[in-house]
């Protein structure tokens, strides 16, 4: 689909000395598909903050000891 787009002439100028004249939309499409994925993720962030509960965590009493157990567990870890 076909989308017309207002941009500054400083802007175009910087983008062209990027991607040269040819390369302009594929930039655009690139940026536009990151920064949604980026909202996306910001989104799924914002929904899921305050999913745990406050307290009972295994690790509330000693978070240190509890990361250190988690990484002792795992054989695959060196050291």
């Amino acid at each position: 689909m076909r989308m017309h787009i207002e941009l500054d002439d400083t802007l175009v100028e910087e983008l062209d000395a990027v991607t040269g004249p040819r390369g302009r939309s594929a930039f655009v499409r690139v940026a536009i598909e990151r920064a949604l994925e980026q909202e996306k993720r910001w989104r799924a962030l914002d929904e899921a903050a305050g999913a745990l509960a406050e307290s009972e965590h295994d690790w509330d009493g000693d978070t240190a000891g509890w990361v250190r157990g988690q990484r002792r567990g795992d054989r695959r870890r060196a050291g």
